[in-house]
């Protein structure tokens, strides 16, 4: 691989990430909301009055914030805390820093859909294979088409459709959270079970819905390898099934799909929000639609910026690899 190719994607990638952080300022402060204001007034009509004191009060936090500096010294600011990722307090839920809160929420949404994006991708890209394989058991024909219908219902819609039938109507699964209100989370067996039982109707939810995709997405390069010469070759020098399948067709079929999955990896911090969000699941989801709500300003730089962050790291790492995965891909010049 080519050094001044590698240099020019590093470079892209600092490009990309600049550009995004910067709308990741500019964007939430166009409203016009004032975050230190609207949580104040919550606080104050909780409490039946409002303060007498809360300008005092919001000019005293704006100026803790920073946000009583002008916009350019704003945004030189925010450019340095996130070139040291330091994203800084909460504004909704000071004094805890935006780090705190992402450190609580972002394992219950790795632990969710790392599992159900690997299951649906393995899952997936074999039922695609097979239903391509001229060979293959003809219950896979049976299998694709609910699987096909499932994967166009969008998954928080597919999920209330759960939360009705298993644990409203069946009353099997709980409805909603992470665990089951009232307890204290602790390393045991029986609290494991707990958040088992109540990642079930969350994951299948993702899982069904992202099944056929994947399995469509494999069906389509099977189709276009087997018509490839050194499939043809492979068949006429009489090698067995087994290893056409494994070793010529999937092999070579299944470059797309690694694309994909490092994508899909990449954006699992966005990957279900609305899912979160329904199920009231602890989940990056959840922080980041109450942060939109609160106009979270620092808590929604965190997040997104690490969104942003992922996206383009997983495009640079995946293209830099791409050689490695296929010997007959190259960056260099003829």
């Amino acid at each position: 691989m080519r050094l001044d190719y590698v240099v020019r994607r590093v470079f892209l990638f600092v490009v990309i990430t600049w550009l995004a952080a910067t709308l990741n300022f500019f964007l939430p402060r166009i409203s016009g909301q004032d975050p230190v204001r609207e949580k104040l007034l919550q606080q104050a009509m909780s409490g039946g009055y409002v303060h007498t004191g809360m300008e005092e009060m919001v000019a005293n936090y704006e100026q803790k914030f920073g946000l009583d500096q002008p916009l350019w010294s704003q945004y030189f600011t925010y450019l340095g805390q996130m070139a040291r990722l330091d994203f800084g307090y909460s504004i909704a839920n000071y004094p805890r820093t935006v780090w705190a809160i992402l450190g609580e929420s972002v394992p219950w949404t790795v632990g969710l859909l790392v599992t159900t994006t690997f299951m649906a991708f393995a899952v997936g890209t074999v039922l695609g294979a097979l239903l391509a394989w001229p060979r293959a058991n003809k219950i896979v024909h049976i299998l694709f088409p609910p699987l096909l219908t499932l994967s166009a219902i969008p998954y928080f819609l597919l999920g209330l459709v759960l939360i009705y039938i298993f644990a409203f109507q069946l009353n099997w699964l709980p409805l909603f959270g992470g665990y089951t209100a009232g307890t204290f989370p602790e390393m045991s067996w029986s609290h494991a079970m707990d958040i088992l039982r109540h990642s079930i109707l969350p994951g299948a939810s993702i899982l069904l819905s992202s099944l056929g995709f994947w399995a469509l997405g494999m069906r389509g390069m099977m189709v276009t390898v087997q018509g490839e010469d050194y499939m043809t070759y492979a068949e006429a020098m009489g090698i067995k099934n087994r290893t056409l399948f494994f070793h010529y067709a999937i092999r070579n079929a299944l470059l797309p799909q690694t694309t994909q999955l490092g994508l899909a990896l990449s954006t699992i911090l966005s990957g279900a929000i609305l899912v979160e969000v329904i199920f009231s699941y602890p989940g990056i989801g959840t922080v980041l639609y109450q942060a939109i709500r609160q106009f979270d300003y620092f808590l929604l730089q965190g997040i997104i910026f690490t969104i942003v962050v992922g996206v383009t790291l997983a495009t640079l790492v995946l293209d830099l690899i791409y050689p490695i995965l296929d010997p007959r891909i190259t960056y260099g010049r003829q």
